[in-house]
């Protein structure tokens, strides 16, 4: 009997090792970048790679506008002045934001000495538009449809820069909308501005100044 009950306490005592190496012997998650995720850590993973997405869909739809007349942030000719032909510059821009039904424009002076001084105000422009000539005609409704609204000379159609003194800076801006605007020919900046209140895809900018 001895000798059994021996045998069952060294049989024990080789088992006790045993069971205490197992947790060491368990395979552990590899170290480094390519450790598993957990469905959380996926999840956020996912979430913090849609906006990055989403941010570079947005640069390769930015609206650019320019003009061969002048550079951004030029000097305006004074042919496209009071003090010359005062006609508008040509103007063109880049394919708009899929969806864009037509195009708005707005030119304006914030340096005018009783507040912003509108130059110009056009809307309805054709979505295949990319592009206005030079000397616009100052017709209610152009040819291709578009719509001259009133400027703050109170008159349609293009003004040119005319500041009393000093350098003003103005702003050619457009807008691509997903709508085409029931708006009536002559309105003001501020209607037109209402009118494209939640309709805007995309807008641009361009900045010239001129000084007398």
């Amino acid at each position: 009997m001895p000798p059994i009950l021996v045998m069952v306490s060294v049989l024990s005592a080789c088992g006790a090792p045993q069971a205490a190496d197992e947790p060491a012997a368990t395979t552990q998650p590899p170290a480094g970048p390519y450790s598993l995720a957990t469905p959380a850590a996926e999840s956020t993973a996912l979430e913090t790679a849609g906006p990055a997405s989403a941010e570079e869909s947005d640069e390769a739809m930015a609206l650019t506008l320019t003009s061969i007349g002048f550079d951004a942030n030029g000097a305006i000719p004074p042919k496209y002045s009071c003090d010359g032909e005062d006609i508008s510059p040509p103007l063109a821009w880049s394919d708009p934001p899929p969806g864009t039904l037509s195009f708005g424009l707005i030119l304006d002076d914030p340096d005018a000495p009783g507040g912003t001084w509108v130059h110009w105000v056009l809307f309805n422009i054709p979505a295949a538009a990319r592009a206005l000539p030079e000397a616009v005609p100052p017709d209610t409704i152009l040819a291709d449809g578009s719509v001259h609204g009133t400027s703050s000379f109170n008159s349609l159609g293009y003004g040119g820069p005319c500041p009393p003194g000093g350098t003003h800076r103005y702003y050619f801006k457009l807008y691509a909308l997903d709508a085409i605007l029931d708006l009536e020919p002559a309105a003001n900046k501020a209607d037109l501005e209402a009118a494209m209140e939640n309709h805007i895809l995309a807008q641009a900018e361009l900045m010239g100044t001129y000084g007398r």
